[in-house]
């Protein structure tokens, strides 16, 4: 089993928020302050250097009006 990380779920992960995050007009350092962290906590998330855990992504759906239920059920569709 590959580390998470270097998951394809993770990819679909990262690469949903950053598409979210861009199609709702901000920028990571806006979502980052909102959250109260530095705008490297966004980018290393969306380039899939850090993962991300359930608190922080719904923190972060919510500021970008993501829908975590549909991504939880595009993700048990990816075999791993």
């Amino acid at each position: 089993m590959p580390k998470s990380v270097h998951s394809e779920r993770h990819r679909m992960i990262a690469s949903a928020l950053a598409s979210q995050r861009r199609a709702k007009g901000l920028s990571q350092a806006e979502v980052a302050k909102i959250l109260g962290r530095h705008q490297p906590f966004i980018a290393n998330i969306e380039s899939g250097e850090r993962r991300v855990d359930l608190v922080e992504l719904m923190d972060i759906a919510k500021i970008i009006d993501f829908d975590v239920i549909a991504l939880l059920r595009d993700l048990q569709d990816i075999a791993e």
